[in-house]
């Protein structure tokens, strides 16, 4: 084995580590969190600052990391409220949220509309290949350039419509 000062720092370092022993400490709050902090918390956590919520959550977590016999019942009914409570994101809708939505979909719905109407009838005429017409002559022209000889409208026994899309003119 090659002796060089960095492996020399490794080997004293591994030493140092295994002579020095773990003192196992217990959470910094090891006291119950008192009733009026607890109390009603159902109907104050939505009230509270970020801060104060915050710092309830972190009391409440280090007094988990114990024993929960130790545990009141006030922390028990408190630290599940603010786990699986109905408040954030599991609260419940407002009462004339499903209105609201409706609303606005007929809202946009009928701006929609408008949009489309306008667009419409200011829009010149159709192109004039779009007229019957020019779409039989499409048809004639393809059979005779023999294009799609083996299922399009070259082929034998063919009874598409081919390029005909628009209806007749009256």
């Amino acid at each position: 084995m090659m002796r060089t000062p960095a492996t020399s720092l490794l080997r004293g370092a591994l030493r140092a580590s295994r002579t020095t022993t773990m003192i196992p400490r217990r959470a910094a709050s090891t006291h119950a969190i008192s009733n009026p902090t607890l109390a009603n918390i159902e109907k104050r956590w939505e009230g509270m600052p970020q801060t104060e919520q915050a710092e309830l959550w972190m009391a409440l977590r280090d007094r988990m990391k114990e024993n929960w016999a130790e545990l009141t019942l006030q922390e028990k009914k408190a630290a599940y409220w603010i786990a699986f409570g109905p408040h954030g994101p599991r609260a419940a809708p407002p009462p004339d949220e499903g209105r609201k939505v409706a609303i606005y979909t007929a809202v946009g719905v009928l701006v929609s509309f408008i949009l489309f109407a306008g667009m419409r009838s200011f829009a010149g005429p159709p192109p004039s290949t779009m007229t019957r017409e020019w779409q039989e002559a499409s048809n004639e022209y393809l059979k005779n350039q023999r294009a799609e000889p083996l299922t399009g409208i070259s082929s034998e026994g063919y009874s598409g419509k081919g390029m005909i899309q628009s209806p007749p003119k009256h």
